[in-house]
């Protein structure tokens, strides 16, 4: 658990100036009880995959949720997942179906041999690692409607932001 005033320093960083929508992808695999929590709290969600599923796969499985700054929801997320590598956050363009459209084209990679893997991008650790190996052209798909992307970073004390601007990644750190 975090500080309240590290809470408002991440909410800080990702509200700032937003007329996009906030967003959280969120990794059941992570997050203890996160379908309860989703649950009680009721923020506007949706499951990244398709269908009916299984209770254990669905406990598993990754959530966009709509971030609303003073909401109870997004201080619970903040103060209890910041450091814990609950998900990634961000900022974009269009409403809970659209963006789940998007995302859910990079839930599948395939290894050389053609076999399917599941891409856990939304895990800190690995957008952080994945975003400065893209070329200019991955970059554009992986964003697409998403305006920035926010993580948190190695330390909790600290959060990663990128952005596509013209065509090239741009990465700043904050403190927290």
């Amino acid at each position: 658990m975090i500080e309240p005033k590290a809470v408002q320093a991440i909410k800080a960083q990702l509200f700032a100036g937003q007329s996009a929508n906030v967003f959280a992808i969120l990794d059941g695999a992570s997050v203890p009880d996160l379908l309860a929590y989703l649950a009680s709290f009721n923020p506007e969600h949706i499951c990244l995959y398709r269908g009916e599923l299984e209770p254990d796969m669905a406990e598993m499985a990754p959530y966009l949720a709509v971030l609303v700054p003073n909401s109870p929801f997004t201080d619970w997320l903040f103060g209890n997942g910041w450091g814990e590598h609950w998900g990634i956050f961000g900022s974009a363009k269009g409403d809970l179906p659209a963006l789940r459209k998007h995302f859910r084209k990079f839930l599948m990679v395939y290894d050389e041999a053609g076999k399917s893997l599941y891409f856990r991008y939304y895990d800190p650790r690995v957008l952080r690692a994945y975003l400065p190996t893209c070329n200019p052209e991955e970059l554009k798909t992986v964003f697409g409607p998403v305006e920035s992307y926010l993580a948190e970073d190695d330390e909790p004390s600290s959060g990663l932001s990128f952005a596509l601007v013209n065509g090239a990644l741009q990465q700043a750190d904050f403190l927290v």
